[in-house]
């Protein structure tokens, strides 16, 4: 993909597994620890990089998962206790102790993942549009069907066409976003889809002791705002906040909103019970 990025771009092979990398300003010197994130399902590192570039003072990772991307295509499936031990590792490789750690929809679920299996490295956690997994409150069939279809990235007059059925909310920079999307293969698709199949992470978020940020839009068709409420109801120290118009892809539309929540968030005071641990 053409575009131009302040990113750093390697191929790393972790666990017999080859991923495509960015980070962002790794190099400089910083008061934040990293972000890490998990990118929703399909989708290539440059479709958040406006995210990445936007939050200018945080060094930043993330990666094309197998089939994804650059990344090229998984030999055998995986699942997310696999994957979070791969990013694990990754982060070792860079000489990352501990991160901050986002995901947007499918990333989302990853990122919960994550949180919970790697809790040592993570100091806080942040979530857009996704929801505990198998138990979860489905969005619109017109929308979730089309969301399986890989085709959105592969015809953009299709992704032009049905934008609006598929991430509700307010279409600003779509246009933008639709440049910046490059095709996953079949099976890195499906094995993608594959992976969080049966999985939830309802049980754990009770005893999940992280301070959590929970954005929502409140008119996605994907992931409705009601998967918010219940994770919001599950986890202890964590806060929803709503987007309003904001569909799926609320980070486009309300870009200064997103930028401004999260660094609000992650920017805060620890919480008194945490300094004294």
């Amino acid at each position: 993909m053409s575009l131009d990025l302040t990113a750093e771009f390697s191929m790393e092979t972790v666990g017999g597994r080859t991923l495509r990398v960015a980070r962002w300003r790794w190099n400089e010197p910083s008061e934040h620890l990293p972000i890490l994130f998990f990118n929703g399902i399909g989708a290539n590192i440059e479709a958040v990089a406006p995210l990445a570039e936007a939050l200018t003072e945080r060094p930043f990772i993330m990666f094309d998962m197998p089939g994804i991307g650059g990344s090229p295509e998984p030999v055998v499936p995986y699942n997310p206790f696999t994957m979070s031990w791969t990013a694990k590792e990754l982060l070792k490789r860079f000489d990352v102790e501990q991160v901050d750690v986002m995901g947007i929809s499918w990333g989302g679920a990853m990122a919960q993942h994550f949180t919970l299996q790697h809790g040592n490295m993570v100091r806080r956690l942040a979530l857009a549009a996704t929801s505990t997994g198998m138990i979860m409150i489905p969005g619109k069939p017109a929308a979730l069907t089309k969301m399986a279809n890989p085709r959105r990235y592969v015809d953009a007059a299709f992704m032009e066409e049905h934008f609006r059925t598929l991430y509700g909310g307010l279409t600003g920079g779509k246009n933008e976003h639709i440049s910046r999307l490059t095709p996953p293969t079949p099976r890195g698709y499906m094995y993608q889809l594959l992976c969080m199949l049966g999985w939830t992470s309802v049980p754990a978020l009770p005893f999940l002791k992280k301070d959590v940020l929970i954005m929502m839009g409140d008119e996605d068709q994907i992931v409705p705002l009601i998967n918010g409420k219940m994770l919001e109801a599950l986890i202890p120290h964590s806060r929803l906040e709503i987007f309003e118009q904001g569909g799926h892809l609320f980070m486009l539309t309300h870009r200064e909103q997103t930028i401004s929540c999260l660094r609000g968030f992650l920017d805060a005071p620890d919480r008194p019970e945490r300094k004294a641990a």
